[in-house]
């Protein structure tokens, strides 16, 4: 997926890239979307995001923010031509919008979690309600948005990643802790 010129994804292009019959493909996967699912989610074995995220969940919620933000900015390059095949592919194509929102729904619910922890804390801005900031933080580490910045404006890495939590602090937090 990540290397095709066309964004379309067949069982067919999949068993001829790993050289099996498409009969093969079908007795793992039973249609498409459970094969972009499951590709996404390796990925994500592969690359130990669980854990690494999950190391997150007993730290203050400064850190939360500021290291969720950073895990999941680093995360993107890394999957970003299978992101790109499904953004591109999920307008027409039901499977991979499934696919798709799979793999938002997991990120939007960690980036609950991060606010949650603000909110428990009392760090919270008053702005904006629990629903609203987890939306926004969500939108905000987008991977449409991380390719406008990285590719189209020039961004490297490092500036993306601390813009982004400079964004989210001055955003998000009470007061004197946006600034922090």
């Amino acid at each position: 997926m990540e290397k095709e010129e066309t964004p379309q994804v067949r069982m067919s292009d999949i068993a001829k890239a790993a050289k099996v019959s498409r009969q093969a493909v079908y007795l793992h996967f039973e249609n498409r979307a459970d094969l972009l699912v499951a590709t996404a989610r390796h990925l994500d074995d592969v690359y130990k995001i669980g854990p690494t995220v999950e190391a997150l969940h007993g730290l203050p919620a400064l850190e939360r923010l500021s290291g969720w933000v950073g895990i999941w900015g680093d995360y993107i390059p890394k999957v970003y031509g299978v992101g790109r095949a499904l953004m591109a592919m999920m307008d027409g194509d039901a499977e991979a919008r499934a696919a798709w929102d799979d793999r938002m729904s997991a990120v939007r619910r960690e980036t609950g979690f991060a606010i949650d922890a603000l909110a428990a804390e009392g760090l919270l801005c008053d702005h904006m309600t629990r629903d609203e900031a987890r939306d926004f933080l969500w939108t905000l580490l987008s991977m449409r948005n991380w390719a406008q910045l990285r590719h189209e404006a020039g961004w490297s890495q490092d500036r993306y990643i601390t813009h982004m939590q400079a964004v989210a602090r001055r955003v998000l937090l009470k007061g004197a802790h946006a600034q922090a």
